[in-house]
């Protein structure tokens, strides 16, 4: 097949005149070997803008990293892709995914910190090679992963920051080396991901709070609007938990304001594990927590409530001393479509019901009733 018949726009080149009077001298000169490289390149920026747009489009960071492996293993075919990443920054906890040709798998990765990398990164800020990190790494036991899954290349997701993930590429299945032009891909790419996964975090501060990750205040108010909006809809029920934790200022007196925060960075690990992603868990104020739980009645609502206080009780609050156990009390009130009740009416009937688990000796789950609480006066918007 003739060159000029790879080319985009061929027909165009073949109807001018004065190309086809010189098509020798224009192929011997290799004009058009220029203008297919030319074409591959822009090509290859077509397939870069497109996987930007596609990682600019989702909305959570799962979904940034699934975009970013697709668009690897699409470019690339690499025999196995692993995506690291801090969830967050205040804990040394890391979610390792793995996948190969496209499918989550388990290839034997056992790193539990990318702390290791920051160092080595923050010099090379660009795609290196297994071999060259390992120089580099002081880690005996994550050089010995390393060395037994053999990643072809390491790619940092750097920010303001710092190291947010690493990106493990393994090598390409049909055996080839990765050329210059794919790794130049990878790190555009890359510069990519990072700037999506920042915006995502700059837009999650608004809506967190720092010490324990959890939603805020405004946004779980926010969503509980949305909820009771949507119930009167849909006609189902929806749950809200509020719970507080128990003797928490014995805590601060005795131990310390640290233990305190401990203690509370825990409670909301443990709250975390036990809901679900579409559930709304928050830091109210203080030692209060609630969880607002979407198309979810009454019975199962008191099971996680109780999965909640149960977990909490049996936890232990990791301190320099050992901290006396820590429980919580809490309260439940699920509303639907047949009462119209604002916000602030539904948080002050599980506020009900919390006070009656302290009264009741805390540690313990009330589910609000109208026959446990006959006199209730809503507060007012």
């Amino acid at each position: 097949m003739n060159t000029i018949e790879n080319l985009e726009g061929e027909y165009d080149l073949l109807s001018n005149p004065q190309i086809m009077k010189y098509y020798s001298l224009l192929q011997n000169i290799g004009v058009f070997k220029h203008i297919e490289l030319i074409n591959k390149e822009l090509k290859n920026y077509k397939n870069l803008l497109s996987g930007a747009r596609d990682i600019f489009n989702r909305t959570t960071i799962d979904e940034i990293i699934d975009a970013a492996v697709r668009q690897i293993s699409d470019h690339l075919l690499p025999s196995f892709i692993v995506f690291l990443w801090k969830p967050l920054q205040s804990r040394n906890d890391i979610t390792i995914r793995s996948y190969r040709n496209y499918k989550p798998v388990d290839i034997g990765i056992n790193i539990t910190s990318i702390t290791p990398f920051e160092a080595f990164f923050r010099q090379y800020s660009r795609p290196v090679n297994l071999d060259k990190l390992i120089t580099e790494l002081n880690d005996e036991s994550i050089i010995e992963t390393l060395n037994k899954v053999r990643p072809e290349l390491i790619i940092p997701i750097l920010g303001p920051s710092g190291l947010y993930g690493l990106i493990m590429v393994g090598c390409k299945i049909l055996g080839e080396v990765y050329t210059q032009n794919e790794l130049v891909f990878i790190e555009n790419l890359m510069s990519f991901v990072s700037q999506a996964i920042q915006n995502h975090l700059h837009y999650e501060q608004t809506l967190r709070d720092p010490k324990t990750g959890l939603f805020n205040h405004t946004f779980f108010m926010a969503r509980l609007s949305e909820e009771i909006a949507r119930s009167r809809r849909s006609k189902f029920s929806s749950t809200v938990i509020v719970m507080d934790v128990d003797k928490f200022k014995n805590f601060n007196d005795s131990y310390g304001h640290l233990a305190g925060d401990t203690v509370l960075e825990n409670i909301s690990f443990v709250i975390k594990q036990a809901v679900r992603s579409v559930d709304i868990p928050s830091r109210f104020g203080g030692e209060e927590f609630t969880v607002l739980l979407p198309d979810t009645g009454k019975e199962i609502a008191w099971g996680v409530a109780e999965r909640i206080r149960t977990a909490v009780a049996e936890a232990i609050v990791p301190w320099n001393t050992p901290l006396p156990q820590v429980t919580i009390s809490l309260g439940v009130f699920t509303f639907n479509c047949n009462e119209v009740l604002t916000a602030s009416e539904i948080l002050t009937r599980a506020d009900e019901a919390l006070y009656q688990s302290k009264e009741g000796g805390r540690n313990r789950t009330t589910v609000w009733d109208d026959a446990l609480f006959p006199n209730i006066e809503p507060v007012q918007e």
